[in-house]
């Protein structure tokens, strides 16, 4: 599931500043925050999902789409180019994140630790997941 966030953006003639708070605006505290950077421009980094973990991506510098995987094979792609817009995705959904544009940054809110084992990296091993979860 995805959730568009549209974070306080103050206008001031010196400089714009936008913030975010738990829970005001994302809705877990906050454990990690991680960040992608100096990837070639129009490029992409490689796909995952999180078992547990939920995550907000906000595009702090730059755009890129976040290409969401749905489990009946149709995708969704999200444009995130706005440093006051912020994309939340819960845990077991698949995303990888392309065309990124020159010196894009992309910064990563998560309400987990890092945890290796929480991590799917491979397309095929989370539908596997997602299906014997649904079975259940």
């Amino acid at each position: 599931m995805l959730t568009k966030i549209n974070f306080p953006k103050i206008n001031d003639p010196r400089g714009n500043l936008t913030f975010l708070q738990y829970p005001e605006q994302i809705p877990f505290e906050i454990k990690r925050v991680s960040w992608i950077y100096d990837v070639p421009g129009g490029k992409q980094c490689s796909g995952y999902a999180c078992k547990k973990q939920k995550e907000v991506i906000v595009a702090l510098s730059g755009s890129f789409d976040v290409v969401i995987s749905g489990d009946d094979g149709k995708e969704e792609r999200v444009t995130l180019n706005r440093s006051y817009f912020g994309l939340m995705i819960s845990p077991m959904t698949w995303r990888r994140l392309e065309n990124f544009s020159t010196n894009a940054i992309s910064l990563h809110l998560s309400d987990c630790l890092y945890d290796e084992d929480d991590y799917i990296w491979e397309e095929k091993e989370y539908f596997a997941q997602l299906n014997r979860h649904e079975t259940k």
